[in-house]
This record gives structure tokens, C-alpha cells and sequence, in this order.
């Protein structure tokens, strides 16, 4: 199971991310309580694992706003709205993981895809119905509303192909928590054992 820990900004919670076996790591270039200067992100990544994925969290970039990220924070991974990679100069070999929200349907989709509800970062929980429909046409990493105590029914019921959590592990809006990420990552890792 791929699991994502988003909207990081400090050492701690990047080093608990990796240290309990995170896929990727998210920081947002939009904005928000989580939002990150590009040379920050690329300074706190100077010591993370290259099998860990780096991922430039944007929303409607402008093409100037997502060069420039692309440019000083080098990410390996841009994750943005699906409608927004046809005005992006994207470069050659980096990952895409377009955004579809809840009401998305189902048509024209891409192989790998993140689906969440309205709102990034809200905390809100997206609609599992229709994540579980699209999950069985696309690799579908869940987002929206996750955290420790609901993420085992979340993929028992949607069947993604990984998760990806910002608010349910935070200890204040935009502050995480390296423990509670710790215990996100342990429940979902706990899944897979099981299997």
C-alpha cells in the first residue's frame, strides 16, 4: 500500500515520516496553513532516501508559479488539479498524480490518480462510493479525511492503491504530529501484514 504524508513543514515530521516507511512526502506550494517555500522543502529533503518521493502539492498554478517550483525544489512527483497539467510545462520524467474531487465521474481517466473531496486539507472525508467505482478502473490514492482510526476502513471499503493523509495527523492546523503520522503509517503497514 502507497501511503503519502502531506503538507510537511518541519524536520520532525519529515524524519518520522520516513523512519515509519512513508512512500512520498507532500509539500504544498499553494496556499494554506501547510504552504512551503520551494527552498525550504528542498533544504529539508537533503537528507531523505531517494526511494522516498518527493511530491510538489499545487492547486491552478500559474506555468511562471509551477517552472519556478519545479525549478528550486526539484520535486520527483507534481500533484495539482487533473485539468491543470494541459497548461503546465511539465518535463520529461516527472511523475504526475492528477487530482480528481468528489462528482469527478468515472470517464477518460489516467492510470495512477489521487481522489479527494471538495476542499484539500479540509479534514473533510471524501465520498468512498465513488472512490471505490474509480479505484477499480485506475490506481487510486485516497485522500481526504483520513487518520489513524479511520484509514482501516478506508481501504478495507475503497480498495485503493495507497492513502495519503495531511489534517489526521496534525496536532494543530498545518502543525504535525511525528507521533500520530508514526501511527497512521503502523495501521496501514498493520493492513498488509494481516494479508
Amino acid at each position: 500500500m502507497f501511503v503519502k504524508i502531506c503538507g510537511l513543514t518541519e524536520k520532525a515530521a519529515i524524519d518520522a515520516a520516513v523512519d515509519a516507511g512513508a512512500d512520498a512526502l507532500g509539500f504544498v506550494f499553494a496556499e494554506s496553513a501547510r504552504e512551503i517555500a520551494p527552498e525550504r522543502a528542498r533544504e529539508l529533503c537533503r537528507d531523505v532516501p531517494d526511494r522516498v518521493i518527493r511530491v510538489a502539492v499545487m492547486r491552478h498554478p500559474t506555468p511562471e508559479r509551477f517552472a519556478d517550483v519545479v525549478a528550486r525544489f526539484a520535486p520527483d512527483w507534481i500533484q495539482t488539479d487533473a485539468e491543470d497539467f494541459g497548461a503546465l510545462p511539465v518535463p520529461a520524467g516527472l511523475g504526475r498524480l492528477p487530482v480528481y474531487r468528489d462528482g469527478a465521474g468515472a470517464g477518460g481517466l489516467p492510470p495512477r490518480l489521487l481522489f479527494e473531496g471538495e476542499l484539500s486539507g479540509s479534514g473533510r472525508t471524501a465520498d468512498w462510493d465513488e472512490a471505490r467505482r474509480i479505484a477499480r478502473q485506475a490506481e487510486l490514492v485516497l485522500a481526504g479525511g483520513l487518520d489513524a482510526d479511520n484509514v482501516a476502513a478506508a481501504i478495507s471499503y475503497v480498495r485503493p492503491f495507497g492513502v495519503d493523509v495531511s489534517s489526521g495527523v496534525e496536532a494543530a492546523r498545518g502543525l504535525k504530529d511525528p507521533a500520530r503520522i508514526r501511527e497512521f503509517v503502523a495501521r496501514v503497514r498493520a493492513l498488509e501484514d494481516d494479508r
